[in-house]
This record gives C-alpha cells, sequence and structure tokens, in this order.
C-alpha cells in the first residue's frame, strides 16, 4: 500500500507528506489578524485574486473572474474574488503560475489551496495541486503535491507539502483534474515555507496496569451488567464458550484465568452496526497500546461470509480494534490494537459487522495494555537460538609452540541478516542519505522507479534512467536489490494508457513489459514483487482472465531465473482488513502454486499502525507453514511522538528477527524528505537522527556479537554469535594476527581453523 506519483520522473522534489480534507469547514476567514495570502512570505503572487487575473494564466483553458456565480449562489469563501478554469477539454487543463525564482532549494514549502468545481450536475470529481518542473538538462517532472474529491457544492482545502533538492530552469504550480467540461474553481492558493514542528517528548503513563481488562464484567458474572445494547437490539447471556483466552492474547497474557464459558448473545439485529457495547472513557491511558481479543460466533442465517468487527467510537471517529470473517457456527478469535494520542471527550467500544437478522455472539472481551518489555526478553532467547550458531575458533602453528593461554578478540563486523531501505533517484543526490544509508543497510529497493507506471508512462515512451542510476549506486556499494514491481493489480496505480487497451492490446503489453524489463535487468534484482496486492485488487484477471497472475509468474521465472519471486500485499500482520488474512494469503499462494507458479518469497509489506507482538507473530506462523521464506517489504510505523515511533518500530524489527520464517527486512525509507507516509522517519530533514533512529541503530548494535579470552589446552577458543563477517585478533607476547572469517547458518558448531 504506497502513496504513487504518477511521474515522468522524480528527481528534485521531494513530497513531504498530504493532508486532505473533502469536507465544508470555515477556513482562511477574512479577519485583521491574518488570512490566506496575508504576509510577504507568499511564493504566489495575487493569492486570493485581489489584483484580478494578474500573474495567472489558463494551463489549456481559459480562466474568468468572478464575485459570485450561479445568480448567487457560489460566493467566495474568503476575500471578495475566486477564479475559474473554464472550457477545458482535457484533464490537464486548469489555472496555473510561474514561480520560477521565487522557491528556495533544501527548504520546505507547506501548499494549500480552496477549491471546487462548477457542473451541471451534482457529481463530485478529483481536483488536484501539480508542480511541474525543468531541470536544466531539460529533463521535466510532474509531482502530485495533493488531491481530493471535490464538489460543486462546498469548497475544500487541499494541502501538501514538497522541497526543492536543485534549482530547476522552470517551475509552475497548477490546478487539473476533472473531466473535460467541469469548471476549476479557486477561491485562493498559498505556497510557505513549512513551520518546523517541535521535537516530542517521551510520553509517560503512571500507574499502567499492564494485562488488566479493562471491560467490566467481561465473564459476565453480573449477567449484562456494564454492558448496553447498540440500536435496537437486545442483550442476553448464553453458556458454552470457549474456556480459554484466543492464543495472540494468551500469548501477551501468559499466565491468566480462565474465561467462565459465558457469552453475550445479541439479537433482533436490525442493521450490521448493533451489537453490544461499553463506554470506555475513563480507562484508558494516552500512548499505551492496547491489545483487543475475543471469542465470537455467529447464529444461523448468513448466506455469505460474514465480518465482525471490534470498533471503538473515539469523539466520533471509528477505529479498527480488529476484524474476522467467517460463514460457520465455529467460535472464531477476534484480535487486533489501537492506541489513543490525545484526550477523547468519549469512547466507546462495541462489536460489529454480521448483516441484520443474524445473531451475534461475543466471549471473553479483553481489552489491555501492552507490556512489551515482558515480551522482547522472550524474543531475545528466541533470537540467540535462531539467529546464532556455536563457532569454535582452532589456532594451530607449523612449528611445534603451544598457542594455549594466548589471548583472543573477536568482533563481529556485520550481521549479514538482509536489511534495507527503500531508495529513491531523488534520495541519491543527498550526501548525508547516501551515506546513512550505506552504513545502515544491505538491501535497498526503488520506490516507485522500477514500476510500469514509471518506466513507460505513455506507450512507447520508456524512462530507464533513473532505474539504471538507482541500480548504479547501489552496485557501487555492494547493495543487494529488489525489484518492485513488475505489474501492481490496483486500478489507480496503472497508467490510463495501460487502462484504455482492450484484451488484446492488453495482453501484448503486458508480455512487452515482462519482456523488456527482465531481459533488460536479467540478474541484476535478486527478488521481484511479481504482481503487487493481488489481494486487494484484480486488474489483470478482471480483464484477461484468472491464469494471468499465475502466467506472469511463470514468464517472469522463464525471463530471468536468477530472480526470486514474490508476491506482496499489505495488512496481513495486523489482524485489520479481512482482504488480507494470513489465511487468504496462504490459499492465494497455493492457488498460484497449483497453476506452476513459482512463488519463492512471501512479501509483507507492514505497513502496521499499532503493533503486537503476538498478532504479528501469529500472521508469520501461519504463513511459515508453507515452508517459503517471508520478507517484510515496506516496513514502516508513523507515529508524531518519536520515541512512541522508536518503541513501535523494535516491537517489528524484534518479532522478525526473532521468527525463523522471516528472512529479511526492508523498511520503506527513514529520511524525513523521503518517505511517503508521514512521521515514519528515522532521520529528520536537518540530518539528525532521531529517538527512531536511534532505536534502530541500537538494535543494530545489539545484533552484533563480540567475545574475548584465551585459548584453552585444545588450542581452541569457543563463543556463540550471530551470522555474518568477524574479525579475530591472536596476542601473543611476540607477535599480533589478524584475520577475518564468516559464520553462515548451521545447526552443527562452525569450526575455522586458523593457522598462525
Amino acid at each position: 500500500m504506497e502513496i504513487h506519483f504518477s511521474s515522468l520522473a522524480l528527481v528534485s522534489v521531494v513530497i513531504l507528506h498530504l493532508v486532505l480534507s473533502a469536507e465544508s469547514f470555515p477556513v482562511y476567514q477574512a479577519t485583521t489578524t491574518g488570512s490566506v495570502g496575508a504576509g510577504d512570505d507568499n511564493v504566489i503572487l495575487n493569492p486570493r485574486f485581489e489584483d484580478g487575473l494578474n500573474n495567472w494564466s489558463g494551463k489549456g483553458c481559459k480562466i474568468e473572474l468572478h464575485k459570485s456565480m450561479e445568480d448567487g449562489k457560489v460566493f467566495p469563501q474568503s476575500g471578495k474574488f475566486f477564479a475559474s478554469a473554464t472550457n477545458r477539454t482535457e484533464n490537464w487543463n486548469g489555472i496555473e503560475q510561474d514561480i520560477t525564482g521565487r522557491v528556495q532549494r533544501k527548504v520546505a514549502y507547506q501548499v494549500t489551496a480552496v477549491v471546487r468545481i462548477y457542473v451541471d450536475n451534482d457529481t463530485s470529481a478529483g481536483v488536484q495541486i501539480t508542480l511541474w518542473l525543468q531541470e536544466p538538462d531539460f529533463r521535466e517532472q510532474y509531482i502530485s503535491i495533493a488531491n481530493s474529491q471535490v464538489t460543486n457544492k462546498d469548497w475544500v482545502q487541499l494541502q501538501g507539502e514538497f522541497l526543492l533538492n536543485e534549482a530547476p530552469s522552470r517551475l509552475v504550480i497548477y490546478l487539473e483534474g476533472p473531466s473535460p467540461g467541469t469548471d476549476i474553481l479557486v477561491n485562493s492558493l498559498v505556497v510557505k515555507r513549512a513551520e518546523k514542528i517541535p521535537a516530542s517528548a517521551r510520553p509517560f503513563s503512571k500507574n499502567a496496569t499492564f494485562g488488566g481488562n479493562i471491560i467490566e464484567n467481561s465473564n459476565l458474572d453480573d449477567g449484562t451488567t456494564g454492558w448496553f445494547p447498540l440500536g435496537n437490539c437486545a442483550l442476553s447471556v448464553g453458556t458454552g464458550s470457549p474456556h480459554v483466552l484466543p492464543p495472540m492474547a494468551r500469548d501477551s497474557l501468559g499466565t491468566y484465568e480462565s474465561l467462565s464459558g459465558r457469552y453475550v448473545i445479541v439479537t433482533n439485529r436490525s442493521d450490521s452496526w448493533m451489537g453490544p457495547a461499553q463506554l470506555i472513557t475513563d480507562k484508558l491511558k494516552l500512548y499505551l497500546t492496547y491489545q483487543v481479543s475475543a471469542w465470537v460466533r455467529i447464529g444461523p442465517g448468513a448466506t455469505s461470509p460474514q465480518i465482525v468487527n471490534v470498533a471503538l467510537g473515539v469523539d466520533g471517529q471509528w477505529i479498527n480494534g480488529g476484524e474476522v470473517e467467517f460463514n460457520d457456527d465455529n467460535w472464531h478469535e477476534i484480535g487486533g490494537s489501537f492506541r489513543i494520542e490525545k484526550q477523547p471527550s468519549n469512547v466507546m467500544v462495541y462489536v460489529q459487522g454480521p448483516a441484520s437478522g443474524v445473531d451475534l455472539m461475543v466471549s471473553g472481551l479483553q481489552i489491555f495494555p501492552v507490556n512489551r518489555q515482558v515480551r522482547f526478553k522472550y524474543l531475545k532467547k528466541q533470537t540467540d537460538e535462531i539467529r546464532k550458531r556455536d563457532i569454535i575458533l582452532k589456532f594451530s602453528r607449523s612449528e611445534s609452540s603451544n598457542t594455549a593461554g594466548n589471548s583472543v578478540k573477536v568482533r563481529q563486523i556485520k550481521n549479514s541478516f538482509p536489511l534495507g531501505s527503500c531508495v529513491t533517484r531523488t534520495s541519491m543526490d543527498n550526501e548525508k542519505f547516501v551515506k546513512f544509508l550505506v552504513k545502515s543497510f544491505n538491501w535497498a529497493v526503488f520506490e516507485n522507479e522500477l514500476k510500469w507506471s514509471w518506466t513507460e508512462p505513455q506507450e512507447g515512451k520508456f524512462n530507464y534512467r533513473d532505474a539504471d542510476e538507482l541500480l548504479d549506486l547501489c552496485k557501487s556499494y555492494n547493495i543487494e536489490v529488489r525489484g518492485h514491481c513488475i505489474f501492481w493489480e490496483m486500478e489507480y496505480a496503472i497508467q490510463s494508457w495501460v487502462r484504455s487497451l482492450n484484451a488484446s492490446g492488453l495482453m501484448t503489453a503486458v508480455q512487452n513489459r515482462l519482456t523488456g524489463l527482465l531481459t533488460r535487468y536479467k540478474g541484476q534484482f535478486r527478488h521481484y514483487d511479481v504482481n503487487n496486492e493481488m489481494l486487494h485488487g484484480s486488474f489483470y484477471p478482471d480483464r484477461l482472465g484468472k491464469d494471468i497472475q499465475a502466467n506472469m509468474f511463470k514468464t517472469s521465472h522463464e525471463l530471468d531465473p536468477y530472480a526470486t519471486l514474490f508476491v506482496n500485499d499489505y495488512h496481513i500482520e495486523d489482524g485489520s482488513d479481512i482482504r488480507s488474512t494470513p489465511e487468504k494469503y496462504i490459499q492465494q499462494i497455493l492457488d498460484l502454486q497449483k497453476q506452476g507458479a513459482p512463488v519463492g518469497g512471501i512479501g509483507i509489506q507492514g505497513h502496521i499502525g499499532v503493533p503486537v507482538g503476538p498478532i504479528i507473530c501469529s500472521a508469520l506462523d501461519k504463513l511459515g507453514t508453507l515452508g517459503i521464506p517471508i520478507w517484510f517489504t515496506e516496513l514502516d510505523v508513523s507515529c508524531p511522538n518519536e520515541f512512541v515511533r522508536a518503541d513501535d518500530l523494535e516491537v517489528v524489527l524484534r518479532e522478525a528477527f526473532a521468527h525463523p520464517a522471516v528472512e529479511g527486512v526492508i523498511l520503506w525509507g527513514f529520511w524525513e524528505l523521503y518517505m511517503s507516509r508521514k512521521n515514519a522517519h528515522l532521520v529528520n530533514a536537518d540530518g539528525k537522527i532521531n529517538a527512531a533512529g536511534k532505536r534502530f541503530l541500537s538494535l543494530k548494535k545489539e545484533w552484533l556479537s563480540h567475545a574475548s579470552g584465551h585459548i584453552d589446552e585444545l588450542g581452541e577458543f569457543r563463543f556463540r554469535g550471530f551470522h555474518g563477517t568477524y574479525s579475530v585478533e591472536f596476542v601473543s607476547t611476540t607477535e599480533k594476527v589478524n584475520m577475518t572469517f564468516v559464520v553462515d547458518q548451521g545447526e552443527s558448531p562452525l569450526v575455522v581453523s586458523i593457522d598462525l
């Protein structure tokens, strides 16, 4: 799951983040204390059209100035005027301003526009703020800064940020997007320096009772006391539910009391959202990670698989506490997690989901704060078992002198476990970024530059230059590279010329893509994500038949037999998406293999919200039964508080490193200016390593083994260490000898013979 920019190239612009708002609200009201366009620091000239249309022009269309429209029904949100882009005949037509020379390099800018559309019907349309720039070498870029659905009824705010690494020869900002014939109305456009967010403090929760269930009367000892029906449904108590906690909760809590065997049964449900509920506002503490667990079951009457969801209503906002889908009368585990980062006024937890008329049963609902440190102790033991090996250094001399008693110092130079990061063509121009990359990672993946929409944005017009340059960079530092991705099933990620093809033309284009990419780069990418997000999208099988996905794998293997071919998808590991459960992922892989697809790797993207170790581990255990290597391919965790972000990152990294089926982890970036997900960075824009980055480096240091001592009477020195490369120093009264050796995976002790 990625933010995708439909661009010809991305060389000197970084999109920091997008904030999209698609509802009517009072923004930038004209007041004496400031408004849109106030101050001299706005890059845009005449931002609210108070000077007519001066400094503005139409991009392939006419522009007009208005005080009102539609017989006085449309007025500006603020100020006296607004402009329209009319007589549009192409989607890219709109209103633009040339801002060449008014934007400084290496400075982050925030862009804010207030827009709506004008059209005869009540339809909505996507409006986008786009930055066009031309490099001194005439390379062009079209960069999406922000976009949202807009209607003809309300003004909408679009907001995003960008930064220039280099000074372009030309720079134009414009609005585009709706279908031809739809007018774009603009009330204001502001481009100002982005405000620097103050550093966060470490949160602290007093008297946190880890493992303590905040649900009242969870075992139903007092009937339905503490519970209330959400909607016009009825609650009663039944018996016969499991007495054991669901496995994921059991793994978190360790020692626990058995459940009562009683459950809430919800009847007379006339809508899917009806179910049992409790208010828990006063029981929650900020920044703690809460795990959700329950047994759920449905009654008769369902004609299709039913979704059951534990939901939280937090001041009117819905939070997913976990969901499961089934269509039988068995008890099913439901698990998830959440965190509250702002003091709420009202929090309600409720269980919902099945269709109206289907009874819902809930047993042993648990919501408890997770003690991560206890889990970490367990994971460290697991890590020592699977990531280390016993090593025997056997010293010998050609002459008769004894080596016993001499000192030995062993230091691990690098751990061989693959740790990588997403990189972009933009990021390789930042020397500090490259320095951190080379020092901290041994694998890489390109964020966009190998995707079909990037390498062939228009039919027959290819752009491999960016991928070639990134590949050359990685080769120069001996960094292994994953190929992401050959195809992508999500329709929004597919370029328009591909979407417009008929079945025959599409099949030809698919074959050309496979042949062109895999022939060009044969043997250069260790992995390929063959068809991204097949659990969530179905563009190709919908048009070319169900066999196309397996055929993509088979053809890829024929063209480049050296590459390991991966499936790759998101929300596999967190229990939040019934479309991508581990069970459905397993079935998809088995189906592909049945059709002859050589699936060699399982990609878990890992765009995780609030990670809980046992929930992640449960997914890994299930996927591990296939015996196929698992990689986290796009890992990021997001939280404005860098200390919480550090904790979240540690959870996922420890779970991955401690699991025998996981063979690599790729982060989806690490530098604030070069990540698609906001508040996920390890290194701030100014190059300062934040708390999350320090935690990452601390774990890398922890996963290096060092030993020192003396050689025994057998001429041996024994220790247990992580897999990877080591240096050893032998010291006697007359000499000092240094050498290196490599520890590979293996069950038996590794004997390293050292001839002095």
